[in-house]
């Protein structure tokens, strides 16, 4: 009798979590019902010389919940998982090599679950088990936005259901929801029980311990923002600076810094000499585990940053009052407008308040309907082609909306090249011109080409 496989990809601790609730929550069946594998990814631009997610606290606590762990790196050594696909004609023959590998017999089905089935190596998994149902689970703001590539729809046709966490009550994710993908809660009890048990396993570091010790009241938040090109390594360190200032200015003494992972050592150094000058007491976090862990064991009554995830797990899951600095600055920079961290700037910029502002730090709560409609607005702008059933709601709530609304939500570029109201004839101008020159390059590379006989 052909026996059940659940593969369960993963690159990030945080990811890992939202599967294990997901688990514990029964959303994958009784275990005894299936083999169940955790595929480890590190997507790092430089797999070898970064944190690897097993030196992570906590994750053996979650590698507990499976019956084997494969490190998907290995598997296609030396290719890298954010790269590497099968060619089309080669995916039976990985299918077959992966199931003798990994011990799945060539009758057993298989199930996926895939962090983003839009990109590799999720998209080339479900390329490989071509027969596979698919579960994608979102592990943050991200699902909210839409998807960022087309899909096949023989790919498509063969995803089961979103999994997301209710991180914005009443926020309906936008993502795969143009190909009719149910979305699916994962429990916020099973997400914070599986929160504690990563937070109990780093209760012993040494690395932890300064921080308990100066009792810091309020914690910001570090991402990687020069690291994927949206700021420049000065803007990035101001924007550290800027938000410990901001700390300081709300009456906070004792501060700690949690970095990104990928985050330049230097960016501590320029925090520290800013924290002496404005005589707050700054530790530095570097340790491998998640800012939820700190909250849990710090407690802390104000957490700042700047888009993260993590700040809104902080209000939803642990109670803590959130501020926001530089979401503007970081808005204008995003290019190109489809960019998928745009929804996320826009859903904390719209509901969290602006420390450097004197905006009073608050908890998030359920979303308004002013944040829906302007999601699925900025949504289309995205992908017009992939939600064009928004066009018209668009159209309305820019007609309404727009005169009171960031310059930055929606550039005028943008909405001459959508036709849409709000920009206006030097704009429209603009973008003819850039169309053309755009075109004109087009046509000049294809004489080459031919030309060359390429």
């Amino acid at each position: 009798m052909p026996r059940r496989t659940q593969i369960f990809q993963v690159s990030t601790l945080y990811g890992a979590a939202t599967v294990a609730a997901a688990l514990e929550a029964g959303l994958f069946g009784p275990r005894p019902d299936a083999r169940r594998i955790l595929l480890v990814c590190n997507n790092a631009a430089v797999p070898e010389a970064a944190l690897r997610l097993d030196e992570m606290h906590g994750y053996e606590r979650i590698a507990g919940r499976f019956d084997s762990v494969i490190s998907w790196n290995e598997e296609i050594r030396p290719f890298h998982p954010s790269v590497w696909g099968p060619r089309g004609n080669d995916t039976a023959l990985w299918q077959k090599a992966f199931r003798l590998a990994w011990g799945i017999g060539e009758r057993d089905l298989v199930d996926l679950a895939v962090e983003s089935i839009q990109v590799n190596p999720g998209r080339a998994l479900a390329a490989i088990f071509s027969e596979a149902a698919v579960h994608v689970y979102a592990d943050g703001l991200m699902s909210y936005g839409p998807t960022r590539d087309r899909l096949p729809q023989t790919m498509a046709s063969r995803i089961a259901r979103l999994l997301h966490l209710d991180l914005i009550p009443g926020l309906k994710p936008l993502l795969l929801s143009e190909y009719g993908v149910r979305p699916e809660i994962v429990p916020d009890e099973a997400f914070r029980e599986v929160l504690d048990e990563i937070s109990q396993d780093a209760a012993d570091d040494p690395r932890l311990a300064p921080v308990l010790a100066e009792r810091p009241t309020a914690v910001l938040l570090g991402q990687y923002l020069a690291a994927i090109n949206i700021l420049s390594e000065r803007e990035e360190e101001d924007l550290h600076v800027r938000m410990l200032t901001g700390a300081a200015r709300a009456g906070h003494r004792s501060v700690v810094f949690k970095p990104h992972p990928t985050a330049p050592a230097g960016y501590s150094a320029a925090l520290s000499k800013a924290a002496a000058e404005a005589g707050v007491r700054l530790t530095v976090l570097d340790a491998p585990l998640l800012a939820e862990t700190l909250y849990r064991h710090c407690a802390p009554e104000l957490v700042v940053g700047c888009f993260s995830t993590a700040m809104v797990t902080a209000s939803a899951y642990y109670d803590v009052p959130v501020a926001r600095v530089g979401t503007g600055l970081v808005m204008r920079n995003l290019k190109p407008y489809p960019n998928s961290n745009r929804i996320p700037l826009a859903i904390v910029d719209h509901l969290v308040p602006d420390l450097e502002r004197g905006q009073r730090p608050a908890l998030v709560g359920a979303a308004p309907e002013s944040l829906s409609s302007l999601v699925r607005a900025i949504g289309f702008c995205m992908q017009p082609t992939s939600y064009a059933n928004l066009r018209e709601s668009t159209v309305t709530w820019l007609r309404n909306h727009l005169a009171d609304s960031p310059a930055y939500y929606f550039p005028e570029l943008r909405l001459a090249e959508l036709d849409l109201p709000g920009s206006r004839p030097r704009a429209r101008a603009e973008f003819k011109v850039r169309r053309a020159r755009q075109a004109g390059r087009a046509a000049v590379r294809a004489a080459i080409r031919r030309g060359t006989g390429k």
